[in-house]
């Protein structure tokens, strides 16, 4: 592959304080290098009246493994209605929230996305779910792996094993499930719905263990922090969708006592119970929150208009909403007793109050915390809405009179309980550059990603810097992986492969006599065999582990 030159474009890169500077930027060897010393040949790619950015993260989408394929099956109409066009290098799968994994490549690639990260890693379905991120083109994947209602970890943490001894369980597992972070999803709720519990708060306790949501998150969250993960816990905390979660919310934050912690899809926990419907905005209060404590970053999980599917382990959740399934159907079921998994397919209306209501905080969020380097932008894809609407959500973010002219849309009501009309703050290029580049890289602990300065990786986009920032970022005028050029005005010309994040805390390995002896007894089946081999990953070729603090 021969080096590449970027000229005449503007150079939008935060992490390294540069904001529109003109500079040419030469990939060589798929690895920025410093342009001004490079003298060797080049293919030269003139960028004039472009923005040149580093390419996008997406800290949390849901890509791959058990829950996609079930989504696909439920959605089948879906995919036969969102067919990939046939041409050299498409023409298979298709979707739109349901996406197959070639299609999930090609339309991230399009808007300029390198780097995807699966946010809810059934330890074990993880060899399914690598499988099937190493079938996706074009992206870096990894997987968080979900904890929090294991019955080996709650059996340590009732009987007071120590946290020593949930730090090494921990260490086993993402070493053994090969992830790059710890998620929790509704703290020993998933376990209690097994007890025939309906609802767990922060303070209540699990009806088997006796141990409280509380203390689950709090010991993952110091095991987290003890092991030195770049990544802290991603929490996908207690109550999702529930009117009145602000409170729990809220309690969440003060419970880290400024351990880092990172809340996903906040917007779904965000809700009040004030007016006449009994549900209402909690964004400010929360933004509020999370301007006051450094330690806290989130993503939004923000709800766009239209038909998804929304497809979650958190089987309390999703067994409650059931009922409002459209089309009228829905799967829940156990994964292998550690897990569940509920899919129910959703249809957010502009006209309905809750769904414009829930657009709305959404958006409260974005617009009212203010550091961009501890706030993301997801849709939880799919459950707010198909990533493919972020080049809409970012000219929301923007375009205040686009987003006003959206507002005046919704419901007179929706209007009188949302302060977005209110709200005159538009994301300027840079901001959207670090809440899509810059922030993702640093809170995975990335040194060489998100960036464009010498010894990052080659993934660079080229936008034609078009006023409607919609068109802008849904068709890349160029996306170059590692320095090949994979997307050329916005259509695929070539295809690349990437490599999969992961570490490997170091843990005493005495906690692997315990696991041998639990699997044996309760899981059926040897611990070895749970336990995915490297050359599993990728084939053995683009595996990429990092450092971690305790490690180092």
């Amino acid at each position: 592959m021969s080096a590449v030159r970027i000229i005449n474009g503007r150079v939008l890169d935060p992490a390294n304080g540069e904001s529109g500077v003109v500079r040419d930027v030469v990939i060589d060897g798929g690895r920025i290098v410093d342009a001004k010393g490079f003298t060797g040949a080049t293919e030269t790619i003139d960028a004039r009246g472009g923005v040149v950015m580093a390419g996008a993260i997406d800290i949390h989408s849901h890509i791959a493994g058990g829950k996609s394929n079930i989504t696909r099956l439920l959605m089948v109409e879906e995919q036969r209605a969102n067919r990939e066009p046939a041409g050299d290098f498409c023409g298979c799968g298709g979707g739109l929230s349901t996406m197959t994994a070639h299609a999930t490549g090609c339309r991230y690639a399009e808007m300029g996305y390198t780097a995807v990260f699966e946010p809810a890693m059934v330890a074990a379905n993880a060899r399914h779910m690598h499988a099937e991120m190493k079938d996706i083109p074009f992206l870096d994947t990894g997987g968080y792996v979900v904890l929090g209602n294991d019955d080996f970890l709650l059996d340590l943490i009732s009987s007071g094993a120590g946290q020593q001894a949930v730090n090494d369980y921990v260490a086993w597992q993402l070493a053994a499930t090969k992830a790059m972070a710890v998620k929790i999803v509704n703290p020993g709720g998933i376990n209690a719905f097994k007890f025939n519990q309906r609802r767990l708060d922060l303070d209540e306790a699990n009806p088997h263990y006796e141990i409280t949501p509380r203390t689950i998150l709090t010991t993952l969250i110091k095991a987290v922090t003890e092991l030195g993960l770049a990544h802290p816990i991603h929490l996908h905390g207690c109550n999702l969708g529930v009117p009145g979660n602000e409170d729990t919310t809220l309690a969440t934050i003060a419970a880290t006592e400024g351990l880092p912690l990172h809340m996903t899809h906040v917007q779904f926990h965000s809700y009040g119970t004030e007016g006449d419907k009994k549900f209402s905005s909690g964004a400010a209060k929360i933004a509020e929150a999370v301007n006051a404590n450094p330690n806290i970053s989130i993503d939004v999980g923000q709800v766009m208009f239209g038909q998804t599917v929304t497809a979650s382990a958190d089987l309390m959740s999703q067994h409650r909403n059931r009922g409002i399934a459209s089309p009228k159907r829905w799967i829940g079921m156990d994964m292998e007793m550690d897990a569940a998994c509920g899919i129910v397919p959703f249809v957010y209306k502009e006209k309905s109050f809750v769904n414009a209501l829930q657009w709305a905080i959404g958006l409260e969020l974005f617009l009212l915390v203010e550091d961009p380097w501890r706030i993301f932008l997801t849709t939880d894809h799919p459950n707010g809405a198909p990533f493919t609407t972020y080049p809409h959500l970012i000219r929301l973010l923007m375009d205040k009179d686009f987003r006003d002219e959206h507002f005046a849309r919704l419901p007179k009501a929706v209007r009188k309980h949302s302060i977005v009309g209110e709200l005159k703050r538009e994301y300027t290029l840079e901001e959207i550059a670090i809440v899509t580049r810059a922030a993702p890289a640093k809170i995975l602990g990335f040194k060489d990603r998100g960036h464009l300065g010498a010894g990052a990786v080659g993934d660079v986009v080229i936008y034609r810097d078009d006023p409607d920032r919609e068109a802008m970022f849904t068709k890349a005028d160029y996306v170059l992986k590692n320095g090949q050029v994979i997307v050329k005005d916005g259509e695929i010309v070539s295809v690349a492969y990437g490599q999969t994040h992961q570490v490997a805390p170091d843990y005493d390995t005495g906690i692997e006599t315990k696991l041998d002896r639990w699997f044996d007894e309760a899981m059926g089946f040897k611990a070895k065999t749970f336990k995915i081999a490297d050359d599993e990953i990728r084939d053995g070729q683009g595996a990429v582990t990092h450092a971690t603090t305790r490690s180092a």
